[in-house]
């Protein structure tokens, strides 16, 4: 059976199967799965049920719905996927639903300190398929206005903007909620754009992921940061 594992800074808060047709998502209490956060929409959301397959689709919201770091207005689910809405992260688990069937795909974005609220002997299982974050790295600023100078990017997805919820905050009217989201792999990170504002790479513009490299500069909505990876 599919399900969604909504998460708060890692933290499993609900173990939720996707038994619906449409599953719905946002701040207001008639939703399915209700968030109760400043930055999600009313309705933001819903999770459709199409023939074999599982749909995210945004309702329009107004800080958006992103998908592995990408927004998106309706994007097909597979196992592991994480959605990002507002604060909180929702990770969609389903064996019928691997990206590629012909391969066991681990089960990603679970640790072993993590409160799970599911039952003990699915825990165990999806415990001893846990794909383990081998990677450490953060950002330096070079230029512009943040409120830190230096980020070390210890979540799955950290978001660079001037949102409340951005593990990298900007400064500044003009500061977009979301410039960028950075996601952090089993051996890499890689960043893509969000919204308007370009995102530069080593001086050349990029338009979709990227996997980021120790020393690469990285220029977005008004600062300049130089990624680097731990030893």
């Amino acid at each position: 059976m599919a399900k969604i594992l909504l998460k708060f800074k890692d933290a499993v808060i609900k173990d939720l199967p996707l038994e619906k047709e449409a599953t719905t998502i946002g701040r207001k209490s008639e939703n399915d799965i209700v968030i109760d956060n400043i930055g999600v929409s009313g309705f933001h959301a819903k999770i459709l049920k199409e023939g074999e397959n599982f749909y995210i689709e945004d309702l329009n919201s107004l800080n958006g719905t992103f998908v592995d770091g990408k927004k998106v207005s309706k994007s097909i689910l597979s196992n592991g996927d994480v959605i990002l809405i507002g604060k909180h992260t929702l990770e969609f688990l389903s064996e019928e639903h691997k990206r590629d069937k012909g391969i066991n795909a681990p089960i990603r974005g679970i640790s072993m300190d993590e409160t799970m609220v599911i039952d003990p002997r699915e825990q165990e299982k999806i415990l001893t398929s846990t794909e383990k974050l081998e990677v450490l790295g953060g950002f330096i600023i070079i230029e512009g206005s943040t409120d830190m100078g230096e980020y070390e990017l210890k979540e799955r997805v950290t978001t660079i903007g001037k949102d409340e919820s951005a593990g990298i905050r900007l400064k500044g009217f003009f500061a977009p909620k979301v410039a960028a989201l950075v996601n952090r792999r089993k051996e890499c990170y890689f960043i893509s754009p969000s919204g308007k504002k370009p995102l530069k790479i080593n001086g050349e513009e990029v338009t979709q992921r990227y996997d980021l490299k120790d020393g690469d500069i990285v220029e977005v909505a008004g600062i300049k940061l130089q990624f680097y990876l731990k030893e």
